[in-house]
């Protein structure tokens, strides 16, 4: 049966908006709680088919009364830093198991799920272990014939995005740039991509039970992107790489800081490569946007061409 009705949890975030876009775009009723609604109302509320609902979603019997009536929930609910111990377990598991819950009474049938590239319960930070345990609890659900899909993205980039634009704000203010782990890998993807994915996925039957990694086309080094950054921005900036003792003295000072640029278990997070171990699925029908084809037009100062050749940035894999 062709979804009609989507309660869009995390709809308000990052992806979630590009998600919401998309699913009012082809017409659905899109049900998108939030906690506070005043915030949201310039880009969500104006949205023709989309009603936006202040809620507590951590409440089961909140999140059943938003879900009833809906054919599909898609979940996008995640946090990179913990504010009190105890918060990456609450929100990528124990609200994903809620959500299951909920999903089940309400026979709800199509669950979709974002999860992180290189979840595990073996990882080695707190982040991805959570996660790991979130997609526990989404394919217990396929035991109650709920048909569920669970994505796991690299690093998004776009236009609000808090990875790109944080190097872009560090360059601008800062004469050097000292940086943890220079080497890690990523292969960044464009939030557009993963919405896309995300709604193509709905009432794809393909794609049920499955789990897809979604990755950009190509791989850099941190170092590499955060140079890429600078020299978008016309900025010279000397880039200082950290050994792995000032990497995490650096994390165990920021993560004390306001805004908590990074922290200890990021810094984990990043003793992992982030990189998908095959190509973008094809199923979906489109190929993944490269970084020099989009960032240059939202993170460049005064460029008349966002594609500039210039701007290429040479990809170490």
């Amino acid at each position: 049966m062709k979804s009609q009705t989507v309660c869009l949890i995390g709809g308000s975030g990052f992806v979630g908006r590009h998600v919401a876009n998309m699913l009012c775009g082809q017409g659905l009723a899109v049900r998108i709680p939030t906690r506070r609604r005043e915030l949201v109302k310039s880009e969500l509320i104006v949205l023709p088919t989309a009603e936006v609902i202040e809620a507590n979603i951590n409440d089961s019997q909140v999140l059943a009364e938003l879900m009833t009536g809906c054919d599909a929930v898609i979940n996008l609910t995640g946090i990179l830093h913990e504010t009190s111990k105890g918060d990456f377990q609450r929100v990528h598991s124990d609200l994903t198991r809620k959500i299951v819950n909920v999903c089940r009474a309400n026979d709800v049938r199509r669950l979709v799920h974002v999860s992180a590239l290189k979840a595990g319960h073996d990882a080695p930070s707190e982040y991805l272990r959570s996660k790991a345990a979130g997609e526990q609890q989404i394919r217990a659900a396929e035991a109650s014939m709920v048909q569920t899909t669970i994505f796991r993205p690299s690093v998004i980039f776009g236009h609000d995005d808090s990875f790109l634009n944080l190097f872009a704000k560090l360059a601008d203010l800062t004469p050097i740039i000292p940086l943890a782990c220079p080497d890690a890998r990523f292969q960044p993807v464009f939030v557009e991509d993963v919405a896309r994915a995300i709604v193509n996925s709905l009432d794809e039957t393909r794609s049920f039970s499955r789990t897809f990694e979604l990755c950009g086309p190509k791989v850099y080094r941190l170092r590499d992107l955060v140079e890429y950054v600078c020299r978008i921005r016309e900025l010279r900036r000397p880039i200082v790489p950290l050994s792995a003792r000032l990497s995490y003295l650096q994390a165990s000072i920021l993560e004390r800081l306001p805004g908590r640029v990074m922290t200890r278990d990021n810094l984990r997070s990043m003793q992992v490569d982030n990189v998908c171990e095959g190509a973008f699925p094809r199923m979906f029908g489109f190929e993944p946007r490269a970084i020099e084809t989009i960032v240059p037009g939202y993170l460049a100062m005064d460029r008349p061409d966002p594609r500039n050749n210039s701007y290429q940035l040479r990809v170490r894999r």
